[in-house]
């Protein structure tokens, strides 16, 4: 997550504690979007648990899947 606040600050040129202040806001309004299981993975990709960079592109994988199977249902479409 510190890198994201890096580049909030950086693009936005804000300090990193406005940045922070951001990103958390941010994470929080999609948390509360997403079913549970799925806010959780993007804390654990965003905070590095978990670790290893190949488990993050796994992760980040299932929940774009997950999130266009909801988003799909969401609008009349097919879930899978």
């Amino acid at each position: 997550m510190d890198e994201l606040i890096k580049l909030v600050s950086e693009k936005a040129n804000i300090s990193a504690e406005q940045a922070k202040q951001a990103v958390e806001s941010v994470l929080a309004f999609i948390k509360d979007k997403l079913p549970a299981p799925i806010g959780e993975q993007v804390t654990n990709l965003l905070s590095g648990a978990g670790g290893l960079a190949g488990q993050a592109g796994g992760a980040v994988s299932d929940v774009v899947g997950k999130a266009g199977e909801t988003l799909g249902g969401l609008f009349g479409g097919k879930k899978s």
